[in-house]
C-alpha cells in the first residue's frame, strides 16, 4: 500500500496540476508494491500511468479547460484544443533560449503597458528544430503560463487540392485568431512554407504562403501564432523577417542529457547511474527519445521486479530508441 507521505505527495500534485510529480510518485507506490511481490498491482499501475500520459500528449479536445474558447462551426474542424498543462520552469533548455522564451511571455503579461508607448509585443514566433526538442512543449508552456487555451492548426484539413478552399480555411482560422485570444499553434509549418525540392505547384502554394503571411502581419488580436517546423532549413529565407522572433531548438548537449535523465527518473529508485556512459549512449537523441528510454528502463525494473534502475537497463533503453529512429 501507498505510504502516507506518497498519498499526501498524490493529492498534493493533483490539486496543484503537477502531473509529472503526481506520475513519479504513482511509479514509486508501483516499485513499492513490486519489490513487496505485488506484481499484477505494479503492472497496473504502471498501465494507468501511460494511458494518463497518453491522453495528455494527445492533442484532444478538454471541456474543463476549453469551454469557454471552443472553436464552433468550420473553425472546430480546423482547430484542435491541446493540452497545455506544461510550465516554462518545466521546460529543460539552454539558459539564453529559456530567457528568450521568458521574455516573450513577460511582454505578453504586461501587453497595456507596451501598448500604451505604441510599442507591440511579440506574437508572430517561427520555432526551428529537430523533432521531440521541445517546440510543441514550449508552445504548450507558453499557453500555460498566460492562462491562455492551445489550440493545434490542422494542416491536413487546411490544405486541400482546390487552392480557393485551402484559402477559405485559412480565413476562417485567422478570423477565429483575431476573435478569440489564445495560442494558435502552426505544426509542420514547412509544408507550406517552404519551396525548394517543392514537386507540386509551387504557384499555388506560393499564394496560400503569401496568404498567411499576410494575415499574420495583420494582426488584430493578442493572440500568439507560432509557427513550428522541423525542416528549418527548407524554409524560405525571406519568411523569417516576417515573423517577430525565431527560436532555434537543439539537441540536447551533455548536460541536458543528463538532467532529463535525472528529471525523467525523479521518485523512481535507481543504482547508481553512470552519467559517462548514459551522456555517451544518449548522444544524438532528442528529449523525447531520451524521455522515452527513462520511461522504458522504469517498466523494466517493474516488470523484472527489480528494485532499481541500473545503468545497463537504461543503456539498453538508449540503444534500442537510437536502433528504432534508424530502422
Amino acid at each position: 500500500m501507498a505510504t502516507s507521505a506518497q498519498i499526501k505527495s498524490l493529492l498534493q500534485s493533483h490539486g496543484s496540476g503537477d502531473d509529472e510529480r503526481f506520475y513519479a510518485t504513482a511509479l514509486q507506490v508501483a516499485a513499492a508494491e513490486a519489490r513487496r511481490g505485488h506484481q499484477n498491482l505494479a503492472v497496473d499501475i504502471q498501465k494507468l500511468v501511460d494511458q494518463a500520459k497518453q491522453r495528455k500528449s494527445t492533442p484532444t479536445a478538454s471541456p474543463n479547460v476549453f469551454h469557454v474558447a471552443q472553436p464552433h462551426g468550420e473553425a472546430a474542424e480546423l482547430l484542435e484544443a491541446a493540452d497545455s498543462g506544461w510550465k516554462v520552469r518545466d521546460l529543460i533548455l539552454s539558459v539564453p533560449l529559456k530567457r528568450r522564451i521568458e521574455r516573450i511571455m513577460e511582454e505578453q503579461q504586461n501587453l497595456s503597458s507596451l501598448k500604451q508607448h505604441g510599442l507591440r509585443p511579440r506574437q508572430r514566433l517561427l520555432f526551428t528544430g529537430p523533432p521531440g526538442c521541445g517546440k510543441t512543449m514550449t508552445a504548450a508552456a507558453l499557453a500555460s503560463d498566460l492562462g491562455l487555451p492551445l489550440f493545434v492548426v490542422r494542416l491536413d484539413s487546411l490544405i486541400t487540392r482546390y487552392l480557393g478552399e485551402s484559402l477559405s480555411k485559412l480565413r476562417i482560422i485567422f478570423d477565429t485568431v483575431n476573435r478569440t485570444r489564445a495560442v494558435y499553434l502552426f505544426d509542420e509549418f514547412d509544408s507550406i512554407g517552404y519551396t525548394r525540392d517543392f514537386t507540386g505547384d509551387v504557384g499555388e502554394m506560393r499564394r496560400l504562403l503569401n496568404s498567411f503571411l499576410m494575415f499574420i502581419e495583420k494582426l488584430t488580436s493578442n493572440s500568439l501564432v507560432i509557427a513550428a517546423t522541423n525542416q528549418g532549413h527548407r524554409l524560405d529565407k525571406a519568411l523569417y523577417r516576417r515573423f517577430d522572433d525565431l527560436i532555434e531548438f537543439g539537441l540536447p548537449d551533455a548536460d541536458h542529457i543528463w538532467e532529463t535523465v535525472q528529471v525523467r527518473l525523479t521518485g523512481i529508485p535507481t543504482s547508481k547511474l553512470s552519467r559517462e556512459k548514459t551522456v555517451k549512449a544518449a548522444q544524438g537523441l532528442s528529449f523525447a527519445e531520451i524521455t522515452r528510454a527513462c520511461e522504458e528502463s522504469t517498466k523494466e525494473m517493474l516488470l523484472r521486479a527489480k528494485k532499481t534502475v541500473t545503468t545497463d537497463m537504461l543503456l539498453t533503453a538508449l540503444t534500442e530508441r537510437r536502433l528504432f529512429l534508424n530502422h
